[in-house]
């Protein structure tokens, strides 16, 4: 399970889509909280890092912590790295450097990935490139009076 997802974190972070291949098993499924539907496919995750590539040139996925598994399924603790140079999607490029902190929870088959789901914490990622203010700010008061949740102290 190490090698696998060893294997995985040098896919998302070798920019190169076909390296997802040979981690992917028949039927992979992918999900995270920047995809609205299942991926399908090593293809369709490799075209999925390739936004991300894009965005973040340097980006890198790196373990964190212990891997587990039991039976068929593994969960990873990682942290993806990078730099926003250019635009994703409307959020045009910031210039600052984000870590993002996640865990991928996998079903495997035959030593491969059939589905993985990461979940990280897209709020905390939106506070670092700057779209949503830092809690205990007055940004933040403001956006929340804003959203009806009135005053907050601290």
């Amino acid at each position: 399970m190490d090698e696998l997802f060893d294997a995985w974190e040098r896919a998302w972070s070798g920019r190169d889509p076909s390296r997802f291949e040979p981690v992917c098993a028949d039927g992979f499924q992918y999900e995270d909280p920047l995809t609205p539907e299942p991926l399908h496919g090593p293809a369709a995750l490799g075209a999925h890092a390739g936004r991300l590539w894009e965005a973040f040139p340097d980006a890198r996925l790196n373990a964190t912590g212990a891997r587990l598994q039991t039976g068929e399924y593994a969960c990873a603790p990682c942290k993806l790295l990078g730099t926003h140079r250019e635009a994703l999607g409307s959020i045009g490029a910031t210039g600052r450097f984000v870590t993002v902190h996640a865990v991928v929870y996998a079903q495997l088959r035959e030593g491969r990935l059939l589905r993985a789901r990461a979940f990280f914490d897209l709020h905390d990622a939106g506070v670092q490139l700057g779209v949503f203010p830092k809690p205990g700010t007055a940004g933040q008061r403001a956006l929340l009076m804003l959203r009806g949740f009135g005053l907050r102290n601290g």
